[in-house]
């Protein structure tokens, strides 16, 4: 691309998705499984351990880290106040009860004698949301004595261990019972309710069960939350019968819906097709969410995100430096828009490479995905003289990791050893850098303890540190040690040195080497 500023030192960023670390035992994926490369950069290269969780990534003290709040951070070189944080700080001061959009909506159902319907993912998983979050939202519904509030769940199965769908509805109508107001109408798994891979089929059954009440009618709520066969994740959408055999409920003209997840990229699909829904078959809704979506839907969020401006893309574009994301499906926006700091612009100093399987993916036959895809592309961009940086994201340890199958994370992450070897020989060949990180915990932790004390498969994340290495290129990195105490605010400066920038001002983290 003629014109761009031409770096002082090449290199190649990977984010190596779910590499945490851990001590080693029979649920650590990561150290059950054969991994040469990264074990012998890891001991013979600068190489660290940098907080991805908590208050150290802008989320609530002891909180696990996300792909999303991981990516966010690395890119804009500071911690963030994260949607979850932001929202809890306006629950905590009470400023939750008093907004006004919330009681205006309130307000004008009851008036109407309309209903309410809080639609989101029932658990504490605090990646996608925060069951807690709802019980504010029925508190307020029933204050203002909104006659009818329905709650449409989301089973989760991923960020919390599977098997537990049962009990976090349990826990939804205790809250519901403590309000005073509210009850389920239907129960759908996040495989339907919260695809983003653009399976609008599954989308849409999730709609028609939502706004029609076309879906499995179940009789008693334990018929809904149970899948033996295919898990919490995938529990068919269920409507919960009224009278007779007639659904609870149906999502009205002139209703009121708020979405009470506070992370975007899972519930945006589901967001824009209920309203295209509701829009094509008359009827008019308030929408609104707990924060703020980007959907091409007109959703007025109660909380608004901070700005995430000033980072790494800011900064490579400013000094005209090239760079080119790559990703598969799963983890595109996260090396695009997210590390972007949330701007959707394009960008004349970036080239996107989006890897897009074949077929639908069977994570658990299939750990490698398209990862060989993934490797050809970083390694092409790699010998181009005119790339500043090549960003890409290795997703197979976090996407296979929620599956819960200890076996096929262990597969997945030899496969991402190979893959590592293979793009650090060409990054040396070419005299780049490659600084390899995670970005929140997941593989090292595929175990947890159930009720009942005995070990359940895990999917979800964890609060562990995660990884850092940086290997090859620029001389300035032999015999350097990395910095100690170090957070994922920390890669974004340590990028820009190694390209010979400066971080820029916005940034609060330090270059680690």
């Amino acid at each position: 691309m003629t014109g761009l500023g031409t770096p002082g030192s090449p290199g190649v960023l990977l984010v190596l998705d779910g590499w945490g670390h851990a001590p080693p035992d029979r649920g650590n994926a990561l150290a059950l499984a054969r991994t040469p490369f990264l074990d012998s950069i890891r001991a013979t290269c600068p190489a660290g351990l940098l907080q991805a969780s908590g208050e150290a990534v802008g989320l609530l003290p002891d909180t696990v880290g996300n792909s999303e709040t991981g990516h966010l951070i690395i890119g804009a070189g500071r911690a963030l106040p994260y949607d979850s944080l932001l929202v809890r700080q306006h629950i905590d001061s009470g400023a939750m009860r008093g907004h006004p959009r919330l009681n205006e909506m309130c307000a004008a159902a009851a008036s109407a004698d309309r209903a309410l319907h809080l639609v989101g993912l029932c658990s504490d998983g605090q990646i996608h949301s925060d069951l807690n979050h709802l019980g504010v939202l029925l508190a307020t519904a029933a204050a203002h004595r909104v006659p009818r509030v329905w709650v449409h769940a989301i089973t989760d199965g991923r960020d919390v261990a599977d098997g537990t769908a049962a009990r976090y509805l349990a826990q939804v109508e205790r809250l519901m019972a403590d309000a005073g107001t509210g009850r389920l109408a239907t129960v759908i798994g996040r495989g339907y309710a919260m695809d983003k891979s653009g399976r609008h089929d599954l989308t849409e059954a999730a709609v028609l069960a939502m706004a029609d009440g076309r879906g499995l009618l179940r009789h008693r709520l334990r018929e809904a939350a149970e899948n033996p066969e295919r898990g919490d994740e995938w529990v068919p959408p269920s409507v919960l019968a009224g009278t007779g055999d007639r659904p609870a409920a149906t999502m009205a003209d002139q209703d009121a819906v708020l979405f009470f997840n506070f992370r975007s990229d899972r519930v945006r699909q589901l967001v824009d097709g209920l309203a295209d829904h509701l829009e094509r078959t008359g009827r008019k809704t308030w929408l609104s969410s707990l924060a703020q979506y980007d959907t091409r839907a007109e959703v007025e969020p109660l909380t608004r995100r901070a700005g995430a401006s000033g980072g790494l893309a800011d900064e490579l574009e400013r000094a005209r430096l090239l760079s080119v994301r790559i990703a598969e499906r799963e983890k595109f926006e996260h090396v695009t828009y997210y590390l972007n700091g949330r701007d959707p612009r394009p960008r004349a100093t970036e080239e996107h490479v989006r890897v897009v399987a074949d077929s639908a993916p069977d994570y658990r036959r299939r750990p490698q995905m398209g990862l060989a895809q993934v490797v050809d592309a970083v390694c092409s961009a790699a010998t181009r003289s005119d790339v500043a940086l090549v960003v890409a994201n290795l997703a197979n340890i976090d996407v296979v990791g929620h599956t819960g199958d200890l076996g096929a994370t262990v597969r997945a992450a030899e496969h991402t050893d190979a893959a590592v070897r293979r793009i650090a020989a060409v990054a040396g060949e070419q005299g780049r850098w490659m600084l390899a990180v995670g970005d929140h915990g997941n593989a090292e932790q595929m175990l947890q303890r159930g009720p009942d004390g005995a070990p359940l498969p895990y999917g979800g994340h964890t609060t562990n540190p995660v990884p850092v290495v940086v290997t090859g290129g620029a001389e300035h990195i032999a015999g350097r040690a990395m910095a100690e105490g170090g957070s994922l605010a920390d890669v974004a400066p340590t990028v820009l040195k190694l390209l010979g920038r400066e971080p820029g001002p916005a940034m609060e983290g330090s270059p680690l080497l």
